[in-house]
Formats: structure tokens, C-alpha cells, sequence
């Protein structure tokens, strides 16, 4: 007699009953139906509200005692990690090994998946094992069906070195609710295609690392107002991003602000304390540091006036819109 299958009564496995005809439907008809799919993921995503707010708070905490942000999950779910991790970087200028992500196979399986590894449990706990969590950090687990044996495993020993645990899937059934510190399961109901998980199950994970990584960098003083002030300015776009930045929160024109940062070595929150203050650069990094790198601590006053200002000022323009 078969085992029964752990996987056959999971949402992310079951036939949606609006796209049993998907298979020769017309291409808009198709487009309507994966929008209309689409808009649950928001609503779902939405009933999870106060356990992302809670998540927030265990990975701001983190940060600000210098512990690291893991992320481990396999499939879709672990490039979405990947994606993440190394998206800290260029927006927020965070060390390397700040936000960090696993999955099975390494980095040639972000391509090129490796069978099987996924189903190791014991290779997610010596992947974790290997990077020595301690009561500072948080590990992420990323599953949508919940049931990855390799983010189990890694789960496991973020929990034995005493890391928090927060879980992201899209089984609201999960029995892991008393084993980790925050579960966050949007249900996003049967995908469009049965078992595809990188569709509405992807999409949300997406939105829900996305809220989880910004708001505790946002916490830790990575904007100013909503002005990316800690990126990393290393290419054309992000150098543009920089001096746009510098001539909105200073008034600076032409090759002014341009010319600040080079002074600042393209700090961009250094620029903005060294013109208000009339700082050196050293001196500029000093002030940031005992205001723990926040800019507005370092000033003293919000930069929201100023946003409303310059917003107000566009208002009637030929295609603005008030």
C-alpha cells in the first residue's frame, strides 16, 4: 500500500477551479485571469500585517546589536533570499555578511539546481552551522509548501545557537508555529498553474521580504525621510541618485553637490552633515557616529518640510499632477 503523500492536501498544490482551461484560453484572457490571482496575493499579504510589524522589530533589534539577517530557503523561495541579501548592498551600502543567504547547491544553484539537496535536512543545518548563529541574529526560512526539508534542518540549528526564527510560507498550517519566534503565511490560495510556486506564492514572498529587509533598515537609520542616503554610489544610476539627492536636501546647484561628494568620498549622508554643519569629512563621520548613524539625529531636524516644499513647488507645471 502507498504512503500518502505529505504534500497532496497543501494550498500551493491544489487545481484553481478559474484556470482549469488555461491551456487554450486567449492570451488577454490569460493575462486577466493571472491578474485577477494576482490581486489576492495584496489581501493575503495584508491579514499578515501584525506578524510582519513583529518580524520588523526582531530584525531591527538585530541589526542594531550588530547581528546578522540569514536567509535560507530552496527553489524559488532561496533566490528570492539571494535576491534579497545581495540587494542590501547597493540600496543600503550593508556589509556583506550583514544580510547574508543560503541555499542548497550554493551559487551555481541559483541557475542550475542540484537534485535532491533541498530534501537534506541535515545539509540546512551545517549550512547554518557553518556561519555560528548566536543570540544576535535572525535567521529567515523561506518555504511556500512549509515543507522544505533543508530549511527545517537550518531552522533547527539557527534555533539550537540561539538565534531568533522567523518563517516565511504560504501554508497557514504549518506546525511550526510553536518552534519559531514569528510564522508569516499569506494564504494565497491554488496557483494559476497547480504546484507553480513561483507565481502568487513567489509574489508574496517577495512583498514580504521586501517589507521585512526596508522597514528595519528604515529603523536603522538607512533614509532620510524616504531619501536613500546610505547608497552605495559605485555606477552611473546610483551617482545620479546621489547628487539628486545631495541638491534636494542642500539647494546645492550645477556641479555643486557633485563636488560635495567628492569631498565626502561619495557619503552621501556625510555630504549632507559636512553642509550643514560646516563639518570636515572626519568630523562629519564622527558626528553620524554618535547619533548612531542616523542623519537626522546628526542634524537635529526632519527633512519632510523640505520634501513638502519641493513638492508643493511642482505642483501646476506642465505634467505634474497635484
Amino acid at each position: 500500500m502507498s504512503t500518502p503523500s505529505k504534500w497532496k492536501d497543501l494550498p500551493t498544490e491544489a487545481i484553481n477551479p478559474a484556470t482549469l482551461t488555461m491551456d487554450r484560453a486567449s492570451t488577454e484572457d490569460l493575462v486577466g485571469l493571472m491578474l485577477g490571482e494576482d490581486r489576492k496575493v495584496v489581501a493575503a499579504v495584508q491579514r499578515e500585517r501584525s506578524r510582519i510589524a513583529t518580524a520588523v522589530e526582531l530584525l531591527t533589534g538585530a541589526l542594531r546589536r550588530g547581528g546578522r539577517v540569514i536567509l535560507v530557503g530552496a527553489g524559488t523561495s532561496g533566490r528570492l533570499g539571494v535576491l534579497e541579501a545581495a540587494e542590501m548592498i547597493t540600496t543600503f551600502s550593508t556589509p556583506p555578511k550583514q544580510v547574508q543567504a543560503i541555499m542548497p547547491g550554493g551559487r551555481t544553484a541559483f541557475f542550475e539546481p542540484k537534485e535532491g539537496v533541498e530534501d537534506r535536512y541535515e545539509e540546512g543545518s551545517r549550512a547554518v552551522a557553518r556561519l555560528r548563529p548566536t543570540r544576535r541574529d535572525v535567521l529567515i526560512g523561506v518555504s511556500a509548501s512549509g515543507m522544505t526539508r533543508f530549511v527545517r534542518g537550518a531552522l533547527t540549528r539557527a534555533r539550537r545557537g540561539g538565534a531568533k526564527v522567523v518563517f516565511v510560507t504560504c501554508w497557514p498550517g504549518t506546525e511550526l508555529q510553536t518552534f519559531v519566534d514569528v510564522v508569516i503565511a499569506p494564504a494565497v490560495g491554488p496557483e494559476v498553474i497547480a504546484g507553480s510556486t513561483r507565481l502568487k506564492a513567489g509574489t508574496a514572498t517577495k512583498m514580504v521580504l521586501n517589507m521585512l529587509t526596508t522597514i528595519s533598515m528604515v529603523h536603522i537609520g538607512k533614509t532620510y525621510g524616504n531619501l536613500m542616503v546610505d547608497v552605495k554610489a559605485n555606477n552611473e544610476k546610483a551617482r545620479y541618485r546621489a547628487r539628486r539627492i545631495i541638491a534636494i536636501v542642500t539647494g546645492l546647484e550645477g556641479d555643486d553637490p557633485e563636488d560635495l561628494l567628492r569631498r565626502a568620498r561619495w557619503n552621501v549622508k556625510a555630504a549632507i552633515v559636512m553642509h550643514a554643519t560646516g563639518d570636515s569629512y572626519p568630523a562629519a563621520l564622527a558626528r553620524l557616529r554618535r547619533s548612531d548613524n542616523v542623519v537626522r539625529s546628526a542634524l537635529g531636524r526632519d527633512v519632510e518640510p523640505r520634501l513638502r516644499e519641493m513638492l508643493r513647488g511642482r505642483q501646476g507645471r506642465p505634467g505634474s499632477h497635484a
